[in-house]
């Protein structure tokens, strides 16, 4: 399962709201290969699902991962940060044994 906190949700919505995006009813989180430890964390608008999607929902927010990703995605929480060290999303994954500094990558 992927959640999101209330912080991210915020996000979520005032990014939908700004992009004219009404039409969209879910993120898709995923993970790809590339980045300095190895796999990159991939997160996007979408209005449409795979055959092989997993569909998760945490306060409101619908979240589709795709059958290959959830493994290195299972418990992961998905966060907002507007602070000083960074701004932007953040992956709070308990299965990354390593990430980079800037938080986009990491390795299991």
């Amino acid at each position: 399962m992927v959640t999101v906190t209330d912080k991210a949700k915020d996000k979520i919505l005032e990014l939908r709201n700004e992009e004219g995006r009404a039409d969209v009813n879910h993120i898709r989180v995923g993970v790809v290969g590339g980045g300095c430890s190895g796999l990159m964390y991939n997160l996007e608008f979408d209005s449409e699902y795979k055959p092989t999607d997993m569909v998760f929902e945490d306060k409101g927010i619908k979240i589709v991962v795709d059958k290959k990703s959830i493994l290195y995605l299972a418990g992961t929480t998905l966060d907002f940060s507007d602070g000083l060290n960074g701004k932007g999303f953040q992956f709070v994954n308990p299965n990354a044994s390593r990430t980079c500094g800037c938080g986009e990558s990491f390795a299991v």
